[in-house]
């Protein structure tokens, strides 16, 4: 989809419905800051971050899905109990401020996002490290999928 016209149409939208679900995981963030492992914040946190990696999918911003469903799946996958502390929590916020970065670089007329995915994988890395896995085979210093 990222060509011409079509492009220039959809984007819009898409920034309006990315920004809207980035502000809904923003603010179950902040729940939970008040209100420590609260469920319904993170499956309203999780539920965020999955819409957000299928629309950034139907953009073709792959950089985008990607990174949203691996956070997503760092807080799935995290060891009963979820021990969301402090550290936890900034390095998710971290996550989210990229993201939000992330979309303001979208190019308005190709729709090519140019990004170095290192801040990607050190953020990951950061918040896989204050969040436990459960699955011990996980590794936080994997690439995202979309790095070569």
């Amino acid at each position: 989809m990222n060509d011409g016209k079509e492009w220039q149409l959809a984007l819009p939208e898409f920034l309006l419905e990315a920004e809207m679900l980035l502000a809904k995981s923003e603010e179950c963030l902040s729940h939970l800051h008040l209100i420590r492992n609260d469920n319904d914040a993170i499956d309203c946190m999780k539920n965020s971050l999955t819409k957000l990696g299928d629309k950034a999918d139907a953009m073709t911003l792959r950089p985008i899905s990607e990174f949203s469903r691996h956070i997503q799946n760092l807080i799935n996958n995290a060891a009963y109990p979820l021990q969301l502390h402090d550290e936890a929590l900034f390095a998710l916020s971290d996550c989210l401020t990229l993201l939000a970065w992330q979309l303001e670089l979208i190019d308005m007329k190709t729709g090519q996002l140019s990004l170095d995915e290192n801040e990607q994988i050190t953020l990951i890395a950061t918040a896989s490290q204050h969040i436990p896995q459960k699955n011990a085979r996980y590794n936080a210093d994997q690439r995202l999928p979309h790095a070569s």
